[in-house]
């Protein structure tokens, strides 16, 4: 009888730990690097940055979503490349952003392209 009722105490236990672990998930929102190129001026350049931002990324826990062109375009939009990369959470996001791999492929891509970059944070 004692065993059975810690073997039910320990699945209960069990349980709300994963019950925990669950809902800190669902809390914890993602982080994002969202990239909109307006003006790719050299593309070697770029591709250079690329291969050592993929790295970055990589280092990161980074995911990418969206990497192209666009495909419709309204207001102030130009057809040209967005990027899209998940992060687990909004640290991880700047983390892998300050990381000196991404300082580097930032370094490299210099003046080659104007974009406009940001870090959001994803609904919870």
């Amino acid at each position: 009888m004692l065993a059975a009722g810690l073997n039910a105490h320990a699945r209960c236990v069990r349980l709300m730990a994963q019950s925990a672990r669950q809902t800190l998930e669902i809390q914890m929102a993602k982080g994002y690097w969202v990239s909109v190129y307006k003006k790719i001026m050299k593309p070697e350049q770029a591709a250079e940055y690329a291969k050592i931002a993929t790295q970055a990324i990589a280092e990161g826990g980074g995911r990418p979503l969206v990497r192209g062109v666009a495909a419709m375009v309204q207001g102030e939009g130009v057809i040209e490349r967005t990027v899209v990369i998940e992060f687990d959470s909004l640290d991880a996001a700047v983390a892998a952003y300050n990381s000196a791999t991404y300082q580097h492929a930032l370094e490299v891509l210099g003046d080659s392209v104007v974009r406009d970059f940001r870090i959001v944070e994803g609904a919870a």
